[in-house]
């Protein structure tokens, strides 16, 4: 999320936020967190200058109320920048030294070219030529920090000086206008470049000397252009000649904590037993079980098990932390023996929720992508769906993980990573697949007799494997060690409680690639925590290193034969399909059409670009993957085109405004373009219709024309006032009846409604059923038509609460009687649906004891839905979404 947002509102007119960072301010054995903000500031009689921001802040900083500020630090002064895989930078003024640890990634270089742009006497246009991917200036030595036990360092720390600035704003907003204060004693040569000893750099962590990991990062830069692509292309396909297969240890642990904090010593499960490992990777599910976790993702469990997990790592080797990254309670941990440090680049991480309508972090996956040498790994830590009969649901949350975890490239013109291109996967996690067909009795039975293997044949995730409805192409070892749940906390003992869970194997490791050879999966019966036993598996796994003489080698014969190619001919393709038609089209039903490209005799890069006039390459329901790349002679590559309607597109379909046509230009570079047709028809939905439309449309939409959907849909939303001739309208529409009354029938008393995912089948069953009003055949999980009913919401173009009440409503949040006089206001369609919205809730909150809802979670989920920014500003900030929840928890609390 960009943090920026937050900072630009605490800052005066003439100031802009750049770009943030968040990190670690070190201070012996201190570690606070911190936003680091460069900030540009216009001066009176012209030009600009700049200043490092720092705030404390509070969770991830979403609005200016989030954040204050801390210090101000002029840049005015020499510094240098390196960087490393957790990259320390040192701040140097007359009066502060701070040191900062910020995570290594894309997002940090970014930050740090800025900072560099932004300093006096910055050029350019005179690179470094051996250091061309750092920026390094010159600047006063600093003194060595001591270097943390655990924490990686970067190659050398950033040091940053200027003038004291203790003249802060009584407002705490902005800086003093006179310019004098921002900097002093400049002189035009204060950056000359930095030389450094040969032997110096070579020490450092990630030396670009050595590194063809760095080589393939220089060449990826877009100022080197086609040729130096082509270099790169042709390097990953010589690789085997300048390459060999070094094993390194892996070792990879997975721990449901179930929301306890670290009681007892995790060596056991860590290190006891073992060779020091090269890397570790350490997951958690259920770090967390809090609401405040839940729904604003503060806990602070994190530092608890991550100071517990560093605290037993194997006392043969030092290690650093690589990353951490967390969503809700789902956390994984990166460390490499300090040796290998300087071998780890292009680090990234992401997150996907899976919970309810894709959003909710109470299931999903974290995700850790790096280079460790030159090999790709990509490890995944996932929690995913509960319950026995679920499984379909763990399928999807599995799809769901693949298909959007997606990691930025260093060059920022390359389409993003997904886990799947990557030449090593290691998936780990509570991945919730149970036992079936067998009662409680007969299971323990087995296990009492060890005979696992028997016991495996009714595992679900080997069912589902071997169906190839998920992990197809991963691997799992044998499993030898008894179902790692479920147990009675602080014991070995099976679950007593009064749901007397079946044990299964829920705790699981696996892996995709070549040169993968699994030493040890087994569980630690020793931890006693949780009602999950820990499990780790160690691996030893083939990289790809560098010989650096015939990498060199390589590289000169790449060269100097494309020297003799350069001019040859101008690039040409061919297309296997040129004509792309999309039938029936539905509302938030993925369609995928795809075609060849095959190169001809030249190298060649080639991307779908704008239209004249046209924001985009494509209109906003489309998709191309990849929409660029690049081909070598006589290559091919697959390209799909992707057509997905949801709530940003589906009312201008649903009236014809726009239609499924468009014309996409795939433009070769020093070639000529080529034009593909698109073209299709999309069937009109309920959802995406607004409110007042549909209480008009007695009729399934889909018995209408087209030209009476769109006479509904462009009618006024205060048409029913005006004494118009249309037939009486309904009084809420029917396909929201519908979804509240299968729900009422049958899930009054369901546990975790509104909170656990539908499945994406079932939700296209219920849209066809209500676009074909056939309500007798509405079928499926009380989840999923719980799911419908929100994404219904959320699909309305117009909120239920309309965007001109939308302020009204913020104001008088906790004012009760002034809430309903704001409801009174809306036009009666509006007004009704949120009254039957508001009385269905509180039915709901009347068997709270048996479905374990209270007003805060059914506050927090419909108040963002049914009280929406107004357009142009759709997501809600912290402070916002508060009060939405307190307005709509007024409703839920008193009777109408």
């Amino acid at each position: 999320m960009d943090q920026s947002v937050a900072i630009q509102e605490t800052l005066a007119e003439g100031e802009y936020c750049i770009i943030a960072v968040q990190g670690v301010l070190c201070e012996g054995d201190s570690r606070q967190s911190r936003l680091l903000g460069l900030v540009r500031y216009r001066l009176e009689l012209g030009g600009q200058e700049h200043a490092l921001f720092l705030y404390t802040h509070r969770r991830m900083a979403i609005t200016g109320d989030d954040v204050c500020l801390d210090q101000i630090v002029p840049i005015s002064r020499d510094f240098t920048l390196e960087e490393g895989s957790d990259v320390t930078i040192q701040l140097d003024t007359v009066e502060l030294s701070l040191v900062f640890q910020l995570p290594f990634g894309s997002h940090t270089r970014m930050f740090l070219q800025e900072v560099a742009r932004a300093c006096p006497g910055f050029d350019p246009e005179t690179p470094d030529p051996e250091f061309l991917w750092l920026s390094r200036y010159r600047c006063t030595e600093p003194e060595p920090e001591p270097e943390p036990e655990l924490e990686l360092q970067g190659e050398s720390p950033v040091t940053l000086g200027g003038s004291s600035f203790d003249s802060l704003r009584p407002d705490g907003k902005g800086l003093l206008s006179d310019q004098s204060s921002w900097s002093q004693d400049k002189s035009e040569n204060l950056f000359t470049r930095q030389s450094k000893s040969k032997s110096e750099i070579t020490e450092m962590v990630r030396s670009s000397t050595i590194m063809v990991s760095d080589k393939a990062h220089i060449l990826s830069m877009q100022k080197f252009g086609l040729r130096d692509t082509i270099v790169k292309s042709y390097l990953i396909q010589k690789e085997e000649d300048y390459s060999y297969i070094q094993n390194f240890r892996f070792f990879v642990g997975t721990y449901n904590v179930n929301g306890q904090s670290p009681k007892e010593c995790l060596r056991p499960w860590l290190s006891h037993g073992i060779q020091a490992p090269d890397v570790y990777s350490v997951g958690f599910q259920e770090l967390d079980l809090s609401k405040e976790a839940f729904f604003f993702h503060d806990t602070p469990k994190e530092e608890e098990w991550f100071k517990a997990v560093s605290e037993s790592l194997h006392p043969d080797a030092k290690y650093a932390k690589v990353k951490l990254i967390r969503l809700v309670g789902i956390m994984l941990l990166l460390y490499v023996k300090q040796e290998h440090a300087e071998y780890i680049s292009e680090v990234e991480a992401e997150t996907v929720g899976t919970g309810i309508m894709g959003r909710m972090g109470n299931k999903g996956g974290v995700a850790i992508r790096f280079l460790f040498h030159s090999t790709s790994i990509c490890i995944v830590n996932s929690h995913l769906a509960a319950h026995t009969e679920e499984y379909e649901r763990r399928n999807q949350d599995y799809k769901d993980i693949c298909s959007r975890m997606q990691f930025c490239q260093v060059d920022p013109s390359l389409p993003p990573l997904t886990i799947n291109k990557h030449d090593v996967i290691l998936w780990l996690g509570d991945l919730n697949y149970r036992i079936e067909e067998l009662d409680v009795e007969k299971v323990k039975k087995l296990i009492e007799e060890k005979a696992f293997q028997t016991l495996y044949a009714y595992d679900q995730l080997k069912t589902q494997v071997a169906a190839k409805a998920v992990f197809e192409g991963f691997t799992e070892g044998e499993l030898t060690f008894q179902p790692t749940y479920k147990y009675d906390t602080g014991s070995d003992d099976w679950d007593t409680s009064e749901k007397c869970r079946a044990p299964a194997w829920c705790d699981r490791v696996l892996w995709k690639g070549k040169n993968i050879t699994q030493l040890s999966y087994q569980s630690h019966m020793a931890l006693k925590t949780s009602d999950h036993k820990p499990v780790s598996s160690e691996f030893d796994i083939g990289v790809r290193v560098i010989n650096q003489e015939l990498y060199r080698r390589t590289l000169e014969e790449i060269v100097r034969s494309l020297d003799k190619m350069e001019n040859a001919n101008i690039p040409s393709v061919s297309l296997s399909k040129r004509e792309f038609c999309f039938q029936n089209v539905k509302y938030m039903q993925l369609q995928v059409e795809s075609f060849i490209i095959h190169n001809g005799q030249v190298p060649c890069q080639f991307e779908f670009i704008n239209k004249p006039d046209e924001e985009s390459y494509c209109k906003q329901w489309l998709n191309a993957k990849p929409s660029r790349g690049f081909l070598l002679p006589d290559s091919d590559i697959k390209i799909e085109l992707e057509v997905f309607v949801n709530k940003t597109t589906a009312t201008k379909l649903n009236t014809g405004e726009d239609k499924i046509e468009d014309i996409l230009v795939l433009h070769l570079d020093r070639g000529k373009d080529y034009f593909l047709s698109v073209s299709g028809n999309y069937l009109p939905s309920c959802f995406g219709s607004p409110i007042h439309t549909l209480c008009y449309m007695k009729e399934p939409i889909l018995d209408l024309s087209p030209k009476t959907i769109r006479n509904l849909t462009l009618m006024p939303v205060q048409a029913e006032d005006d004494g118009s001739q249309l037939e009486k309208p309904m009084e809420i529409p029917k396909e929201l009846w519908m979804m509240v009354d299968y729900l009422y029938r049958n899930a009054i008393q369901q546990e975790d409604l509104f909170q656990q995912p539908g499945l994406r089948l079932e939700f296209e069953r219920i849209r066809d059923c209500l676009d074909t009003g056939m309500i007798d055949t509405l079928s499926a999980s009380n989840h999923s038509v719980a799911e419908a009913l929100l994404l219904f919401l959320e699909s309305l173009p117009e909120p239920v609460i309309c965007y001109s009440a939308y302020y009204s409503c913020l104001e008088c949040s906790g004012n009760y009687t002034a809430s309903k006089q704001v409801i009174s206001t809306l036009p009666t369609f509006h007004k009704n649906v949120f009254n039957y919205l508001m009385a269905f809730l509180q039915e709901l909150l009347k068997n709270s004891a048996k479905n374990h809802l209270d007003e805060n979670v059914l506050a927090s989920i419909f108040g963002s839905l049914l009280l929406r920014n107004p357009a142009g500003h759709q997501k809600l900030e912290m402070a916002e979404k508060k009060k939405a929840q307190e307005f709509i928890h007024q409703f839920l609390c008193n009777s109408p």
